[in-house]
Order: structure tokens, then C-alpha cells, then sequence
């Protein structure tokens, strides 16, 4: 009973579930365009206060991965084979959303022999020939660390690339299928060195400790990343990885100055914080400061 009550997930991580004007929009634009989300995919906990302001992070590439994450809740097993107007439709989408900045993101295609990098590249072109005041960030795969495959989303211009780290260098083998830290390290070094901003991602609540998180901080800055996203790990279902531990709203506080004062110019660090919360605010020449 003792561990069962130090596993209820407490207030802090409490969700708002809205269904206003704007949500319904989005929801029904999402619906008739046959487009995926990372919101829906992913269960993340802020689809509603997104969806309701407008906005939302499309999932190119289908909505079945070839990896087996012990965290993530999308789908795994054999994708389908790629759907050629998919580009188009999400660029009618980002349209008829009236995006000002669009988040993209995709399953891992391994299957594939570039691993999907054409097709990302030709989404981010299609959206930027559509909607050319646009700005976009790519929330890419690893591509298997090949450089030639980053090089063709590089190539595309989206305004920020990120990759996620997802958790610290120790637990990265329990909690990641296929993919290791040091050539999460190298795909952000990739895309810092293409002058293009990189950013990343982590959570807590794995097992990590603090120091750990500090010394992720450390590599990533290392590696030219600019921009971290940390939030609260939330089991999907039972056959995924357990919580840990629950990270307080001052200790994640505590984690975003740290974060400044050792160099990130943004730190989006809040339990409910994922990926691309907040993400226009990430896009270089941008008037939004940390402080």
C-alpha cells in the first residue's frame, strides 16, 4: 500500500482536458487531411491546451515505428510503405491551421533505406513553398547517425533542428531501442555545425540522479545544442518503464537556471514540459528571452 501511494501521481502533473472552438478546429482539420500527431500518438499530456491554441505537431512517415522504446507510446511493428502526397496534405494543413510556426517530427523508418530523410526533406520544402511565412522545426530521428541523411534535412532550412537525448548517458540502454547517447551527441553536433539551431530533449523520473542531469547539460552544450526541453516521464501503459520518482516543480526550476547559467539560451523545464512545448519561442531572431 506504502509504494502504491508514493506511485499516484501528484498535483502538480494534474491536466486541464478543454474542447473549445479552437481545439475542435484543429481536431477536425487533423481528421479530414488523414494527418498524424505526436499529441495523439505520443499521449502527451498538453494536446488540449495546444490543439485549443491553434496549434499542433504533425507526425510525417505514418504513426508505426520500427524501434521499440521503452518509454514512447507510439505504435511499433512494420509501417506501412510511405505515402507520396503526404508532403502536400501537411502543407495544406499548416495552411488551413494558419500556423505562424509548425512542428514536425516522425517515427524511425529503418526500414526505409535513407531511414525517411527524402521525405522529410520534401514536407519541410512543401510547407515552406505553401506557407513561405512559416518557420519550422524538425524533431528528427537519429537516421542511424549517417551524416548524409542529416544533411538532407539540413538542407531543407528548417529555422531549428532537434533531436532528442531523451534521458542520461547511464540509463540510455534500458530506456532507448537502437539508439545510444554518444550518436544522439553526434546528430546535434551535426546540426550545430550546420549553423542551423539544435536543440534537444530529456525527461526525469527515470532513475536518473542530479548530477547526471548536469552532466547531459554539459554534453549537449558541448555538442552546440542551444535549446533543452526537460520534463516529467509518465508511464504510456503497464508494459512500459515504471516512474521512478516524481521531480518537484522547484527542483525543475532549479534544473532551468542551472541550465542558463551554463550556457542554453532557452530551458523549457516544467513536468509537463515535452518537446515542442512552446517551440516558436525556440526560433532564432525570435523576441522571447529566458530568464
Amino acid at each position: 500500500m506504502e509504494e502504491k501511494r508514493k506511485r499516484q501521481k501528484p498535483d502538480w502533473l494534474k491536466i486541464r482536458i478543454p474542447a473549445g472552438k479552437e481545439y475542435l478546429a484543429v481536431k477536425d482539420i487533423v481528421s479530414r487531411h488523414r494527418l498524424h500527431t505526436i499529441c495523439t500518438s505520443g499521449n502527451c499530456p498538453n494536446m488540449y491546451d495546444c490543439w485549443e491554441r491553434g496549434t499542433a505537431t504533425l507526425m510525417i512517415l505514418g504513426d508505426i515505428c520500427t524501434r521499440s522504446c521503452k518509454f514512447c507510446n507510439v505504435k511499433t511493428g512494420k509501417p506501412d510503405p510511405v505515402d507520396r502526397t503526404e508532403p502536400e496534405r501537411v502543407a495544406e494543413s499548416v495552411s488551413l491551421m494558419g500556423l505562424k510556426h509548425c512542428v514536425l517530427t516522425s517515427v524511425d523508418r529503418d526500414d526505409l533505406d535513407d531511414g525517411g530523410a527524402g521525405m522529410w526533406a520534401e514536407t519541410i520544402l512543401a510547407v515552406k513553398q505553401k506557407n513561405p511565412e512559416t518557420t519550422i522545426e524538425a524533431l528528427i530521428p537519429d537516421f542511424q547517425g549517417k551524416n548524409e541523411y542529416i544533411r538532407k534535412v539540413i538542407d531543407s532550412n528548417p529555422e531549428v533542428i532537434s533531436h532528442n537525448l531523451e534521458t542520461v548517458r547511464r540509463l540510455t540502454p534500458e530506456v532507448r531501442s537502437v539508439a545510444s547517447y554518444e550518436r544522439s551527441l553526434d546528430v546535434i553536433r551535426i546540426i550545430s555545425e550546420s549553423g542551423i539551431r539544435a536543440k534537444s530533449g530529456i525527461m526525469t523520473g527515470l532513475g536518473e540522479t542530479e548530477d547526471e542531469i548536469y552532466e547531459c547539460m554539459d554534453d549537449l552544450i558541448q555538442a552546440g545544442c542551444e535549446v533543452l526541453t526537460i520534463g516529467q516521464y509518465l508511464q504510456p501503459s503497464k508494459t512500459h518503464l515504471p516512474v521512478a520518482s516524481f521531480t518537484t516543480p522547484e527542483q525543475f526550476e532549479k534544473y532551468r537556471k542551472t541550465g542558463l547559467e551554463k550556457g542554453f539560451i532557452h530551458i523549457e523545464s516544467q513536468p509537463l514540459v515535452r518537446s515542442s512545448y512552446k517551440a516558436e519561442k525556440h526560433v532564432p531572431d525570435r523576441n522571447f528571452t529566458d530568464e
